[in-house]
């Protein structure tokens, strides 16, 4: 294929399926911020938008694949690295709903980096997922310092 039938391949993505994507991850997230959602229900839009959120990272994924060349095969492997993390944590869930019979889930992260992390102003992503995680019941901690941050979350859990 064509460079320029590739980068106009990734644009009509962009501009259409991943829209569209993006367009329904916000609708659902509506959805579950309404007060008179039950929590049943809450709980599997939240299941449904992080199938949407992995669908979007896959068209993300082919359409920055259709707009890079062999230069850029380190960011790549980057992309590819944060999708299968994804997975993992997604598939260790998924083991421990079926099989583990637990009462709650605990997920430690931690980094090597500047820190830096936080809850200040512009912090969106992080104060999402702090509301997130209290909005099922759980805690969220964040340590953060000049070596690295650390965030340690636990949800109650009920297997199916």
């Amino acid at each position: 294929m064509s460079t320029t039938a590739r980068v106009r391949l990734a644009q009509e993505l962009h501009d259409g399926i991943a829209q569209d994507l993006v367009g329904l991850s916000y609708f659902i997230d509506a959805i579950v911020a309404q007060v008179n959602t039950p929590n049943e229900i809450r709980a599997d839009l939240r299941e449904l938008r992080f199938n949407v959120s992995e669908a979007i990272d896959r068209v993300r994924r082919e359409i920055f694949e259709l707009r890079s060349d062999h230069a850029s095969q380190d960011l790549t492997h980057t992309f590819d690295k944060k999708y299968e993390l994804s997975r993992v944590f997604n598939e260790l869930i998924r083991n421990i709903d079926e099989h583990a019979q637990a009462h709650k889930i605990s997920v430690t992260i931690a980094d090597d980096g500047i820190g830096g992390a936080g809850t200040k102003a512009g912090r969106s992503g992080i104060s999402g997922a702090i509301e997130r995680i209290h909005d099922i019941g759980g805690q969220f901690t964040i340590d953060s310092t000049d070596t690295g941050t650390r965030v340690q979350i636990t949800v109650p859990w009920t297997s199916r």
